[in-house]
């Protein structure tokens, strides 16, 4: 069987909220990191139909600062798939509460491995990326 990225495509969407952020009012690296592997979880499953672990988190830049009463929204989808690991490439979103305007924030490539009721790794799916980005990740 084989799969394209756009069947895992994962979107959360979620505001900062006070208790979330540090002391100069942006949103925690952790808290972001968590809501980030939340969203590559989804998408793994969504590829695999498997029970999902997160292996590693190969690579994050934090390149903007997410103040409270942002919008974030989280993409991930499925970008590479091999034997029973995967490869979800996140992309981070911030929405101004005055302008509306979206900007990206952040970025990430997280590995899942698809696994058995035991824990046992276990077949995947291929993947058949579909647009130049999707190629290109």
């Amino acid at each position: 069987m084989v799969k394209t990225p756009k069947e895992s495509l994962t979107i959360l969407t979620d505001m900062v909220l006070p208790g979330e952020t540090n002391p100069l009012g942006n949103l925690f690296g952790g808290e972001l990191l968590a809501r980030m592997d939340r969203a590559c979880s989804i998408a793994a499953r969504r590829h695999s139909r498997r029970i999902v672990v997160t292996a590693s988190v190969n690579h994050v830049a934090f390149n903007k600062a997410v103040p409270v009463g942002s919008v974030v929204t989280i993409e991930a989808k499925v970008t590479r798939a091999f034997k029973s690991s995967m490869e979800i490439y996140v992309d981070v979103w911030s929405e101004d509460r005055e302008s509306q305007e979206r900007s990206k924030v952040n970025e990430g490539i997280y590995t899942f491995v698809a696994v058995d009721d035991t824990g046992t790794p276990v077949s995947i799916p291929k993947i058949n990326p579909e647009t130049d980005l999707e190629k290109e990740r």
